[in-house]
């Protein structure tokens, strides 16, 4: 039986002003996570002219268990795609570029070459942009890694999703270890990259298994992290085990903080992609006031 909604998690959604940001990201063939896995704060995010683009297509070559974005056959790659997303980010007039993709298990280099010319179009369309990507586990490859690397883009993200002892349940197909090592690897490779990291709740984790996860992201050397809500997209997908309390959410951040994460938002709505631009505004003042 579908649990019902407490008051908390019910947001009115409103369909104007959006228009031109669709029209925008139809008009160069775009796809946005926003749309794809069905953000509860599309509707905000285009009439504030942001979106967070999915680039690699849309089809996802994992089964994860909690995500709406459609799984098949992988796409041939849109050559002309890393233009048109900083094109459009140039018409959308954003600050804070953020960028992620579906996972391409079937890609030679997993897709981290189509991410190195985004960023570099970005950078070209928008050179006082900041960027942000947030990349698939490239299933553990240091060379597919080393390629986004390279492009030092400002922040990369890499969601672990959820405590350790889930990941069978809710994400067969990736490893807990495997993504906190690419954090690790981030920091090696760059110490002046931002990683940053985001986690669902209300999937049956325990207290104790979020603050184990946030010391084991700590370690790695990850700054910023993002709590949201589980939702379940359809009946298809995995359920929902609580709907976590607004106080529980804000226990969390303040723990997350005093653990030592240099920014943490947390609430029922907050997704890795959502407000984005304030994680950055917030770990590039505390660099400026060192």
């Amino acid at each position: 039986m579908e649990k019902r909604k407490p008051e908390w998690l019910k947001k009115k959604v409103d369909f104007g002003g959006q228009h031109d940001t669709e029209e925008i990201l139809k008009a160069l063939s775009l796809n946005t996570v926003c749309s794809s896995a069905g953000c509860p704060n599309r509707g905000e995010c285009y009439k504030n002219k942001t979106a967070t683009f999915m680039i690699l297509g849309e089809n996802c070559t994992r089964n994860c268990r909690f995500c709406k974005v459609t799984k098949g056959a992988p796409q041939e790659l849109d050559k002309n795609e890393p233009e048109n997303v900083a094109r459009a980010a140039k018409k959308l007039g954003l600050k804070h570029v953020v960028v992620t993709s579906v996972t391409r298990d079937d890609l030679p280099d997993n897709g981290a070459g189509h991410f190195a010319e985004t960023i570099r179009k970005i950078r070209e369309y928008l050179p006082d942009s900041t960027v942000e990507v947030l990349i698939p586990d490239f299933q553990g490859d240091y060379e597919s890694l080393m390629t986004v690397i390279k492009e030092k883009p400002d922040i990369i993200n890499h969601n672990v999703e959820t405590v350790k002892s889930l990941y069978s349940k809710v994400r067969p197909m990736a490893q807990y270890e495997r993504s906190l090592e690419l954090l690790r690897r981030v920091k090696d490779a760059n110490p002046e990259i931002h990683t940053k990291s985001g986690v669902m709740v209300g999937l049956g984790e325990t207290r104790e298994e979020m603050l184990k996860l946030m010391d084991d992201l700590l370690e790695t050397g990850c700054g910023i992290l993002t709590i949201g809500q589980y939702l379940q997209p359809s009946k298809s997908h995995i359920e929902v085990t609580e709907y976590v309390h607004p106080d529980v959410f804000e226990d969390y951040r303040k723990t997350g903080l005093e653990k030592g994460f240099k920014y943490v938002a947390s609430g029922p709505f907050v997704r890795s992609s959502y407000n984005a631009s304030e994680g950055m505004n917030a770990v590039a003042k505390m660099g400026a006031d060192k």
